[in-house]
């Protein structure tokens, strides 16, 4: 028998230098160089000139340390904003940013004096301003160079900084706006404060933690009270600030609230030696000391009261004990009107000596503690205003540092004793308060157990408190020029934005409705100062429009280190007096800083690209109480709106067990790592893949998973590449398109129509899902599975090949195109395999696709069967019975095929030796008794042996044959 020909050099088999192995840590810088060097961001921007803008402005990251995977996150989703609207044709610049000023760096450079055993105060100011500025210089340059390494595209030649001398003298022009609108006031009210960093603190500079306190009760004598049986008694407050109790200056009351007057009559044991023994009383010394106190306290809290008074009486005399109380006054909060108590520290005279009045409080509720509440206007934004109201000011005892005053009467300048509120031993049950309340008989209870959430500041992680001090605030309430109050157009502004999630509006809706006054003041020395000249005397500052424009061009020309005590009489000009003012030394918030930049980015005209409103602003869910709140607040009091007009928010990233990432729990993710192990397109493609709306997890088994994503998008590109290798064809006439291309060609046009929905909605999870279910579903395990014969063994001339060459081509530019935003490195690898002379995938535009319709419920139909057949041969396949389905056989019920498909379509589609109909309800496959062509391995009947030829196979040989 002779030997049979090997037919493998006359198959069509793709051909592509593109490989299957990415290498994307090697390759993706080399193609970030080049385009760089071409200046890929400026031609995209001039050919996109004269087009409809879309306008993203970037929220500052801080310009302090490296980047993480949050920022990661943050700037791909950016990056692909607007990548797929300049993909769709718009003008859509990038201009990024960075936040410079403020603590953090402020902390970082004094760290370095510390180092160095050099006080920070002893530095002048400009030489300390200038570290601070180089600091940030410095971590702006490293961050730059990490996000383009992630390949954002952006204008990183020209980026914003707030420490710009154009962004500074911007702020400064933005303050003047509210000054001379007479939208500031100095005020003294309680601000979170931090004694660790000694500055105010913004909401959304602060973040709760739970920690333990000491909870203390303290027992006020009431000396004068329009209901007899009260005076002697005392008043019991509860309290977990301790160090509060120094500056109490009254007691609220609930009016609503009932209170009782209860009198201590006796104390028993409530253990025993011996269990039979009666309960003897306590200790007679013990109860003659006690007996016969009287106690003011909320009747729902009186249990609670009872129980710590109970163990404190306890842990004193080392037994168990119950208190025997009896009733001797009940009565609503109102009736305590006009009583009046003493501090328990009466005793020093001075500010102690004062009375305490009873005051009546809404705030006041039976929760927890004892139903009556201890006042220190200083440190409590309910007490202020309560006590203001009747005439108690603060007294401003506690220090920047958190320490009382050196002429304090209790616990002021006493070294041993004078600690920051803040430190735990001070306010612990053996700290100097309690110990000193202990020994004036007023201490009932103190125990360091208290369970509760506390803010602390989110740069230092130190504990803050809420302290009054002298500080610059916008009003929130107060009528603008114009009509409506800053709250009442910041809340129209929030019902006029699109928001996305839609939850963000409620969230940043509710913090506005119920935020207290906009604190702008810091005592800090890096920052933009607040340019203000205040009168002596009499408080008010300067409002003079001449003052202001000198004062911002000075700025303008040499930073904030222009607003200099040594140029006061430049700045006044001649019509004031320099003796007459003082020059205000604080520094701005930098949330107002931040809350600017859509000012000096979109409206300032040195980004011409850019104008204002900007279309969307994008960042984290925490930005509702930042940048998006100053910005909003910002604008509206400056220009009646919000500066922009949707804003989407992402969640948090979290690690893959769902905790929060922690340098201290190790469950970081480094994606500078990321990038050099994987690539930045492997980061891309899981920043795009999680739902970011909500929080999303990201780990090595995670990233493994997105890995085995991007091989399976590579691999549909490789194939496109391999069999579209000389192809310069087209599909000629229509009518003699395969119904399978047409098919195709209308679930492109269904994907194109749902890409541009969820370009639409910033559904970049659902953009990026249906890339990647599209290209594995209906190309690699279908379409591509079916036409691989038509594409390796039909001839050069076949429609059907050329069509479906000619479908692959139309796929070829539409995936490259939809990819390109998502898998920049990789779409730009793929697009220069093919067109090595074609510029950049990144200045295409959205692909034009044919608008071709199918009937999508037949094959859908078509593709369940295709699903149960392939199910039915598999348990032969696994048994070897057939080594694949073109050995099989099958009988498909007749009822379940849609109609126009005959059988010899069906074995087509199905890859499978034969297709008949039978009366069964089940599919079922039999091994086929063909023999196999050698060319193109179908089992067919017209091949008479195995490695025969098949009828078409024999006629492509031949056309080979001859033409050779």
């Amino acid at each position: 028998m002779s030997e049979k020909r090997d037919y493998r050099d006359t198959v069509f088999l793709p051909k592509t230098d593109f490989p299957m192995k990415a290498g994307l840590p090697q390759k993706e810088p080399e193609i970030a160089a080049r385009w760089q060097d071409e200046k890929l961001y400026e031609q995209l921007r001039k050919s996109r000139e004269g087009r409809a803008k879309f306008i993203f402005h970037d929220g500052p990251p801080y310009a302090n340390g490296d980047m993480h995977i949050g920022h990661a996150l943050n700037h791909t989703l950016k990056d692909m904003v607007c990548r797929t609207q300049n993909l769709l044709g718009k003008d859509a610049p990038y201009v990024p940013g960075w936040d410079c000023h403020g603590l953090p760096i402020e902390w970082k450079v004094e760290e370095q004096y510390r180092k160095k055993k050099q006080d920070k105060n002893q530095v002048p100011a400009k030489e300390f301003r200038a570290e601070c500025r180089a600091y940030a210089q410095h971590w702006v340059d490293v961050q730059r160079e990490q996000l383009k390494r992630l390949g954002i595209m952006a204008d990183w030649d020209n980026p914003y900084l707030t420490m710009q001398f154009d962004s500074e003298a911007t702020i400064v022009a933005e303050l003047m706006k509210f000054a001379e609108a007479g939208n500031l006031y100095r005020g003294s009210k309680p601000v979170m404060w931090s004694p660790v960093e000694e500055t105010a603190l913004a909401e959304a500079e602060v973040e709760y933690e739970d920690i333990t306190s000491t909870q203390i009760d303290v027992a006020f004598e009431i000396t004068e009270s329009p209901i007899p049986e009260l005076v002697g008694a005392h008043a019991v407050i509860w309290t977990t600030t301790p160090w509060t109790i120094p500056v109490n200056q009254a007691l609220a009351y609930g009016p609503e609230i009932e209170y009782v007057l209860l009198e201590l009559d006796s104390i028993v044991h409530t253990a025993w030696s011996s269990v039979n023994e009666p309960h003897p009383p306590y200790p007679d010394e013990l109860c003659a000391k006690l007996a016969g106190r009287k106690f003011l306290i909320a009747s729902a809290l009186l249990d609670d009261f009872k129980t710590r008074y109970e163990r404190q009486i306890a842990r004193d005399g080392q037994r168990g004990v119950g208190l025997v109380l009896v009733k001797r006054w009940t009565g609503k909060g109102s009736d305590l009107a006009g009583t009046v108590a003493r501090h328990p520290m009466h005793h020093l005279g001075g500010f102690y000596a004062r009375p305490r009045p009873f005051l009546p409080g809404d705030f006041v509720t039976t929760d927890s503690g004892a139903g009556l509440v201890h006042m220190s206007p200083d440190h409590g934004e309910d007490d202020f205003l309560l006590c203001r109201a009747n005439g108690l000011e603060p007294v401003f005892a506690v220090l920047g540092d958190g320490r009382y005053r050196d002429d304090w009467e209790w616990l002021g300048g006493e070294d041993d004793r004078r600690r920051a509120v803040i430190n735990k031993q001070f306010n612990a049950p053996d700290g100097p308060i309690c110990s000193d309340l202990r020994e004036a008989g007023a201490l009932l209870s103190a125990s360091d157990d208290y369970q509760h959430s506390y803010p602390h500041s989110w740069r230092s992680k130190a504990k803050v408190i809420y302290r009054c001090t002298p500080q610059w605030f916008v009003p929130m309430d107060r009528e603008l020029a114009g009509g409506g109050t800053l709250r009442e157009r910041a809340l129209q502004a929030i019902a006029d934005t699109r928001f996305i999630p839609e939850k963000g509006r409620n969230r940043i809706g509710s913090m506005v409705e119920g935020r207290p006054d906009w604190v702008l003041s810091r005592q800090r020395a890096w920052g933009v100062p607040i340019t203000l000249f205040v009168k002596n005397g009499t408080g008010e500052y300067l409002q003079d429009a001449e003052v202001n424009a000198r004062v911002i061009a000075a700025v303008r020309e040499e930073g904030v280190d222009a607003w200099d005590e040594a140029r006061k009489a430049e700045f006044l000009g001649a019509d004031h007096n320099p003796d007459d003012y003082e020059m205000v030394t604080d520094i701005l918030d930098v949330w107002f800083d931040s809350g600017c930049t859509h000012a000096f980015v979109l409206e300032s005209g040195r980004w011409p690209e850019m104008r204002w409103p900007a279309d969307l602003y994008l960042e984290g869910s925490d930005q509702h109480r930042g940048w998006f709140q100053s910005s909003l607040l910002e604008s509206c009091a400056t220009r009646g709106r919000a500066p922009y007009d949707q804003i989407l928010t992402h969640g948090f990233t979290m690690a893959s067990d769902g905790r929060k990432m922690s340098k201290s729990l190790g469950n970081t993710v480094d994606p500078l790592k990321v990038m050099e192990q994987y690539g930045a397109d492997i980061i891309r493609l899981w920043a795009l893949s999680v739902d970011s709306t909500e929080d999303h997890r990201i780990g090595d088994e995670i990233l493994k998973g997105t890995g085995d994503q991007y091989r399976k998008l590579r691999n549909t590109f490789r194939y496109l590449l391999g069999a579209l290798d000389g192809f310069v064809g087209d599909m000629g006439d229509v009518g003699e398109v395969p119904e399978l291309e047409l098919y195709v060609l209308a679930l492109l046009a269904d994907l194109d129509g749902k890409l541009r929905q969820a370009v639409d909605d910033y559904d970049f999870t659902a953009y990026t899902r249906l890339l990647v279910d599209f290209c594995n579903e209906d190309l690699s395990a279908f379409y591509f599975d079916i036409r691989k014969d038509v594409l390796y063994c039909d001839g050069p001339e076949s429609v059907k090949r050329n069509a479906y060459r000619t479908v692959l081509d139309i796929l070829f530019h539409a995936l490259v195109r939809y990819a390109a935003p998502v898998l920049v490195f990789t779409a730009e690898e793929v697009w220069t395999t093919r067109y090595p002379d074609g510029g950049s995938v990144h200045l295409l535009e959205w692909p034009k696709v044919p608008g071709v319709s199918a009937d999508g419920a037949r094959w859908d139909a078509l593709r369940k069967l295709r699903e149960e057949v392939m199910e039915a041969i598999e348990p032969l396949r696994r048994e070897k019975v057939i080594r694949s389905g073109l050995e099989a056989d099958i009988v498909v019920p007749a009822a379940a095929v849609p109609e126009g498909f005959s059988d010899a379509d069906l074995a087509e589609l199905f890859i499978t030796a034969s297709v008949t109909r039978g009366d069964s309800d089940a599919v079922t496959v039999t091994r086929t008794s063909e023999s196999k062509c050698g060319r193109c391995w179908r089992l067919l009947p017209s091949v008479a042996e195995d490695g025969d030829l098949c009828d078409r196979c024999e006629d492509v040989v031949a056309q080979m044959d001859e033409a050779a």
